[in-house]
């Protein structure tokens, strides 16, 4: 794919990438899938969290966020803070330049427009707002591609987003709830479009049947203690949260179950000790994933599957295996109503241990109906990321879509 002018269309990919976040790297991946695909000539770099782990496994070059090294470190010091507020300034320089190399840039799905989890507006928020504002001012359009969203109630963080998504070149959603959450804080979204989670876009391993015989249980934990909203319960969510799970996990293991821990971010680890601390049972083990393949292979050798990360959820009904949403925003339960496991779904905020053991055994008593509603769903979410791409294509490389359809015609 080249450019008017005949040089290769020059693509830039910005988030939280590379920060240990399975499912931010996940969307990635399928974009760059996308890109190589029906794009093979662009250029493509990134502006994100990992530059080091981005370019090693994706094999792009990329650029560090933030000027600040410390940029989410807690600055208590004088000569950190004004190391943060320097960052500041600094990155707005930095960003518009990187902007400025590009003709596209994309953002690849990821919640970049909620607050879901704690969240302060010179953190992300602020990187965003930059990178859309420097896009509409040098002419670069920037794509929010298949993103999440959330209304906030945080004054300077819900200006933010919304001004990042105001000056957005095109704007995608990942379920209804995200674009009406726009709408509702103030973006015209009559021209925006839902699709399924890019995630769904990533090759699985086949589900495989159960044997007849109880088999693996994954639990996905998560570091969990509220949204935005709630700091001052952090603690209280949090210590309600893991003793919910190790009350459910302990249940599982005394049933003779094995269990398969999983997590979707580097922060989770702390969970999992806990949990393998408090469950001392040979049948509780933690998955080594690095990666959305890693979790897929973890979630396809299961019996079923119970998590609270939103990519756990993505992969377990990816790779066709019965899943029990332990949902902390609208996100999840909306992605289970999708797929068809409405039903399946339980408080993050208020895990009771016995109520949850209950609609886990309704989900395997189901298994089997489950897996054949889920194989007619990723079905249909194929079909509807197949309609996601090539709406990327015409709003974006406008070029290469007429260059296809001169193709189909001659």
């Amino acid at each position: 794919m080249t450019s008017t002018g005949g040089t290769p269309v020059r693509v830039g990919v910005f988030g939280l990438l590379g920060s240990g976040n399975l499912g931010n790297d996940g969307s990635l991946e399928a974009v760059l899938g996308y890109l190589r695909a029906e794009h093979p000539d662009a250029v493509v770099d990134a502006l994100c969290g990992g530059p080091e782990v981005v370019a090693a496994r994706f094999g792009i070059p990329a650029t560090r966020l933030h000027w600040n090294r410390g940029e989410y470190r807690t600055a208590s010091r004088a000569g950190a803070v004004a190391a943060k507020g320097l960052g500041k300034v600094v990155d707005a320089f930095r960003t518009a330049a990187w902007v400025r190399r590009h003709d596209v840039v994309v953002v690849p799905g990821m919640g970049v427009l909620e607050a879901t989890l704690p969240l302060r507006p010179w953190g992300f928020p602020y990187a965003l707002f930059l990178l859309c504002a420097s896009g509409r001012l040098l002419g670069t359009p920037v794509a929010l591609v298949g993103v999440g969203a959330a209304e906030i109630a945080s004054r300077p963080t819900r200006a933010l987003v919304r001004w990042s998504a105001r000056l957005a070149a095109y704007r995608s959603y990942r379920d209804e709830p995200s674009r009406d959450a726009m709408r509702a804080m103030g973006v015209d979204t009559a021209r925006d479009e839902v699709y399924p989670d890019l995630a769904f876009a990533l090759p699985a391993p086949r589900s495989g049947a159960p044997s007849g015989a109880p088999g693996t249980v994954c639990v996905g934990v998560m570091d969990f203690h509220g949204g935005n909203d709630d700091r001052a319960r952090a603690a209280e969510i949090h210590r309600r949260y893991l003793d919910g799970t190790v009350a459910f996990v302990r249940a599982l293991a005394e049933e003779g179950r094995p269990v398969r821990l999983l997590t979707g971010d580097a922060c989770d680890a702390p969970v999992v000790a806990a949990v393998l601390e408090a469950v001392d049972s040979p049948l509780v083990t933690a998955a080594d994933t690095a990666s959305l393949a890693d979790l897929m292979k973890e979630t396809a050798a299961a019996d079923s599957v119970v998590a609270a990360r939103y990519h756990n959820l993505v992969c377990a009904l990816k790779t066709g295996t019965p899943v029990l949403a332990v949902s902390y925003a609208a996100k999840s339960d909306a992605l289970m109503e999708r797929m068809g496991l409405g039903a399946y779904c339980h408080p993050a905020r208020e895990v009771d241990a016995g109520r949850l053991l209950g609609q886990f055994r309704e989900l395997e008593e189901r298994s089997a109906g489950l897996r054949r509603v889920l194989t007619a769903r990723n079905e249909a979410v194929a079909r509807q990321l197949r309609l996601q791409f090539d709406a990327l294509t015409k709003a974006l490389f406008p070029a290469t879509d007429r260059a296809h359809a001169l193709e189909e015609t001659s």
